[in-house]
Formats: C-alpha cells, structure tokens, sequence
C-alpha cells in the first residue's frame, strides 16, 4: 500500500490544474452519489485587485451588486471507467443590500444570489468514484441559492444570519480549499455529505447561525438548518419555501482560534467542530426488510440521527513580508463519524499552498493536497455483496486517496486561471456496484477560471 500510494503522490505532483477562484465564485457536488456542493470560497489574496474600482452602479444606495463566472473542465487520459472529458460550469448573480444605509438599521445586511449550473460531471460519466473532481457540478439548474438577513450586535461580536441558504458556507470552510478543483476538498471535505444531511450549495433551505467573537481571535458558531429531501430533488429550483416533507434539523458547531486578520506574522487557524443530525438518512446496506438493498433492489431502510467530529486547521509557515501575503501555508483536516450508520468512517486531508510564486506574480498560488477517504465496514459489505453477486471477486479496497496539484494565475484582477492534475488512487465502485473488477487508478488534467464582472468592468486606481 505504502508503495502504490509513494507512486500515486509522484504521479499527482507531476500533473496541473487550473482552479480559477474569486467571490463570489464556486460551490460544487459530487456526481455518482448525490455529493453535495461546495460553498463560495472567499476571495482569495489579490493584491491586483487593490489597483481597480470595482463596477458598482447602486452604491450610493446602499446596494452592492455580484456578478461572476466559474467554468471547469477535466479529462481522464487513463484510469477511470473510460476516457473521457467534461466541463461544467455555473453563473453566480447576486446583491448585498446594506440597510444601514437603506433604512438605518444599524449592522443589518440582507444577502440575495441565484445561480445557474450546467454541464457534467466527469466522475460520475468516466470515473465511477462517488467524489467528483469539479467542484461547481451538482443541482445542474437555475437555483435561489441565498435569501438571508445578517445581523451584527455588539460591535460586531455577534453576528447572526437567518432565512434560506447552506450549512456549508458557514462551516467546515476555508478559503484555502478552493485554490483546488477536486470536490473532495473544494469546498469543504467531501466527508460530511456522505456521513450527513450537512447542507450544501446551492440547495437552500431554512436556517439560521450565529457566531460570537469571545476575544479578536477566539470564537463560538453554531447554527440549525433544516433537512428536507425535497431540497435535493433535481427539479427543485429552491423558491419553494415550504417545510412540507421535512425530516428534521442538521446542528453544526465549531469553536477555535482564529487570525482572520493577519494580525501576527504566522497566521493561522484551529479549529474543533462537528454536527448533530437529527433528519433521516437511507441505511448504507440493508432495505427496511432486513435484506442488502442494492440486490433486493427495494428502497433503502430509513434511520433517523447520526453525528460527527472533526478537527482542521491551518498555519502560515513563512511570511517574508509582514505586509504581504506572501508566503507557504500547510493545512490539514481529520473527520469522524460519532453515531449512526455511515459511508464512510474517517477522513483525513494535508495540503500545502504557497502565495506568491515568481517575481511579480503575488497573487498566484501553487499547491498541492492528498486525502484519504476510509470506507466503513456497511460500505465495504455493500460494494463487496454486489461484486460478487456479478461473478467477481471480494477484494474491495477500503481506501480511496485523492491529490491534486494546482497553479493558480491572477491574470487580471478580474480573471483567475488554474490548471490542475489530479490523481485518483483506488477509485470506489459508488457508480459501477456490479463491476467484477477494480476500477483503474484516474489520472486527470483539470482546469479551472473565473471572471468576475464588477472588477472586470471597474476603473483603475492608478
């Protein structure tokens, strides 16, 4: 094992991948399984776009408009089901409206976006693996994604937000992730969809979160956000604000350290979360009869509660300029399932970004990151079961690691291109159960960009 996973990591070091980032920018879902969506990543560091004004023609009344384009496209040149590219894509509109200046409510913001996704997904048409390698596919239509009131109290220690959007905007999220195209990392680590009714972009639905600011850097979050089956349906366009059908609530939780502000020389973040599902889910292996589903054929037994933990964080590790973000930062990720019968039973992540490449590129990144996805025991009876049940034979592998190597290029203040290759080692079966054989280690070519339109259309500074 250790062999193979030395040769997949040379392989996915040897390849590029264009991960094109700036806000409001992409939320992805995974392909053969329903695997949810990223969140927008924020801006990443740009000191380009300090020289431009960005296009904002209703700021005098308090409105700041949103605008922006993510495509990506991917390739498997070996491995996988077969070869095969795809490309998928998604337009981002939204508003921020600042009633302060509206209607004088001081610290209030109402946040609005809709999106529209199109295209497909390479994972789920070539590689078979049930964690997609474009982050901005899944909920493939026109959506409300954001309809929200923010509120900050107390000077902006407090900060609560209600009304309709995700779980995973708010939590599990780090801007880092997204300098990358893989969904198993982009935006959040792909395993609380799996083990989770976490909700995910751009699929709305109730919610409300608040986080406190105890010190500068130290924090409490919290939030509830409604689970609904209806949400996920690939019909829904998410201005269906009924609570008909719904199964419950999702709580996630987060509490750290946290230098948002670059206050210190070596930024960095720690931080202890982890959810309470109490909405139902479908049983991994067994039909409501007793029997392994996915060869009775009849629908999955309904469980209800599930939970999980998770530690991440991430730390600069140099910083020659103390007023540039230049520098190498490394972050990792470890999840588990607590309670409840689950896809997968840990996650483990590392990755290593460095800002700033060659003289006068300041804004661009390279990266790379590895994960290992470790399927539970009920996974591994359910692939294995229906394996053999086509004549093949028991050995499933337990573990699927994904990489991924990135360049990030800030061609313009408005426009990022990344070009990436990604590295699938011991693909899962999630898209091919009756499969006889293992699915062939993906080697994939990637890329990634987005435009966004106010700085595209704004006035230079200079």
């Amino acid at each position: 094992m250790l062999a193979s996973l030395k040769g997949a990591c040379t392989a996915g070091v040897a390849v590029l991948s264009l991960s094109f980032v700036v806000a409001p920018a992409a939320y992805a879902q995974d392909s053969t399984v329903t695997d949810p969506a990223t969140p927008p990543p924020p801006i990443l560091p740009n000191q380009e776009a300090d020289t431009v004004r960005p296009f904002q023609p209703l700021a005098a009344q308090g409105i700041a408009l949103a605008l922006s384009y993510t495509g990506e496209a991917a390739g498997n040149v070996s491995g996988g089901l077969r070869r095969d590219s795809a490309y998928t894509g998604q337009v981002y509109v939204g508003a921020d409206f600042d009633m302060d200046h509206i209607v004088g409510i001081n610290g209030g913001t109402i946040h609005f976006a809709v999106t529209n996704r199109h295209g497909d997904s390479l994972s789920a048409i070539a590689i078979g693996n049930n964690t997609s390698v474009q982050e901005v596919w899944g909920t493939q239509n026109t959506h409300l994604a954001i309809l929200t009131w923010e509120q900050k109290l107390f000077d902006g220690r407090l900060d609560i937000e209600a009304g309709r959007s995700q779980a995973n905007i708010h939590f599990l999220n780090s801007p880092l992730y997204c300098n990358f195209q893989t969904n198993s990392a982009c935006g959040n680590p792909t395993f609380v969809f799996k083990n989770s009714n976490f909700t995910y972009f751009p699929a709305s639905s109730w919610m409300a979160q608040a986080r406190v600011q105890f010190t500068p850097r130290w924090f409490l979050h919290a939030g509830v956000y409604e689970v609904n089956p209806d949400r996920k349906r690939a019909d829904d366009h998410g201005f269906n604000f009924s609570t008909r059908n719904a199964t419950g609530v999702v709580v996630p939780w987060e509490a750290g350290y946290a230098d948002d502000s670059y206050a210190t020389r070596l930024p960095g973040h720690y931080i202890l979360g982890g959810w309470f599902d109490r909405g139902d889910y479908a049983d991994p292996v067994r039909d409501a009869s007793g029997g392994i589903a996915i060869l009775t054929g009849k629908p999955a037994a309904t469980l209800h509660g599930r939970s999980g933990l998770y530690f991440r964080f991430d730390q600069m590790l140099t910083r020659p300029d103390p007023n540039s973000k230049r520098g190498l930062a490394v972050f990792g990720v470890a999840m588990t399932n607590l309670t409840g019968r689950v896809e997968e039973s840990h996650y483990l992540e590392l990755g290593l970004l460095q800002t700033g490449t060659f003289r006068g590129r300041d804004a661009d990144t390279i990266g790379f990151l590895i994960n290992d996805q470790q399927f539970s025991d009920l996974a591994m009876e359910r692939m294995r079961t229906a394996r053999m049940s086509a004549g093949g034979d028991g050995n499933i592998r337990r573990h699927q690691y994904m990489m991924e190597l990135a360049y990030g290029a800030q061609l313009s203040p408005a426009v990022r291109i990344s070009p990436n290759i990604q590295y699938i080692l011991h693909p899962d079966q999630t898209g091919a159960p009756f499969r006889t054989k293992n699915i062939g280690n993906a080697l994939v070519f990637g890329f990634k960009f987005t435009i966004d339109a106010p700085t595209l259309l704004g006035a230079s500074r200079r």
